[in-house]
């Protein structure tokens, strides 16, 4: 049996996202997704909050029956030499690892963990920094997102959170 991981920020969780993931449930018989930052909410970079995130991923999956999901929250650290260990104490076991950031790939395969990158879907439209911008300024943002994630969206008032950190926010979007 192989055990997949596939972490991110997930703020929020886009059909950039959703298509990675489809992709990976093709080569793996159970699936870890880790939501980075966990312990980050209420700013522009960072507006919702892991359980918000753990919401909008599990309803997003409800429909993949192939497979078991797992999605669990990873605080950050701020010491690269130690955040596969970290993570991994956070994490059921997995055997190989998704992700495309460079410095994330250098660290798993430092740590022995076979990485396979993913395809990137509309990274010009499909990044969570378009998706927040377009949330904060009152454009379309929707259709860039799987159903689950609008209705949590929704239910949570998160436009007005994202537009009113906005307001206050010092960070710049990225």
């Amino acid at each position: 049996m192989t055990r997949g991981f596939y972490i991110g920020r997930f703020q929020p969780y886009h059909n950039g996202h959703q298509q990675v993931v489809d992709e990976i449930i093709a080569e793996v018989d159970e699936l870890v997704i880790g939501i980075g930052s966990a312990d980050r909410s209420h700013t522009e970079r960072n507006p919702f909050t892991a359980g918000e995130r753990i919401m909008m991923i599990t309803k997003s999956l409800a429909h993949i029956d192939e497979i078991v999901t797992y999605v669990v929250p990873i605080e950050d650290i701020n010491r690269n030499s130690v955040w596969v260990s970290h993570l991994e104490s956070m994490s059921p076991r997995f055997d190989v690892a998704y992700s495309n950031n460079p410095l994330v790939i250098q660290l798993f395969e430092e740590s022995g963990t076979e990485v396979r990158q993913s395809p990137m879907f509309d990274r010009e439209v499909l990044k969570g920094s378009v998706i927040r911008k377009k949330m904060v300024k009152g454009e379309e943002w929707r259709p860039l997102l799987p159903e689950p994630v609008v209705e949590t969206i929704e239910e949570i008032d998160g436009i007005e959170r994202i537009q009113r950190v906005a307001d206050t926010d010092s960070v710049p979007l990225g």
